[in-house]
């Protein structure tokens, strides 16, 4: 675990790069106990003041990330789009079985 104390200004950085909402997906995560799946998704609820990216992962884990420890990434703009598509595509597909 890295328990260093990070600059202001590249705290401030981190939250300028991950506001909330901001999609992620988890590369690999260094938690040797209990570590979120790599290939989990999530999105961006707060970065706290230690640098420290807070998402609700996909999976309902809620386990933070540590920039320059954990690898991850941010999702594009096409990988969201197809996200969406693929939301809407279950919600209609829910709706004809219920009827």
């Amino acid at each position: 675990m890295n328990n260093s104390i990070l600059p202001k200004a590249m705290v401030d950085n981190i939250k300028k790069m991950y506001p909330p909402g901001t999609r992620i997906q988890l590369i690999g995560m260094d938690d040797p106990y209990a570590p979120v799946p790599s290939g989990t998704r999530g999105t961006v609820m707060l970065v706290d003041d230690a640098g420290t990216i807070h998402p609700k992962w996909d999976n309902g884990r809620t386990l933070g990330v540590i920039p320059n420890v954990d690898d991850f990434r941010k999702l594009t703009d096409s990988e969201i789009e197809a996200e969406k598509m693929d939301l809407q595509s279950e919600e209609n597909d829910g709706m004809k079985m219920n009827l």
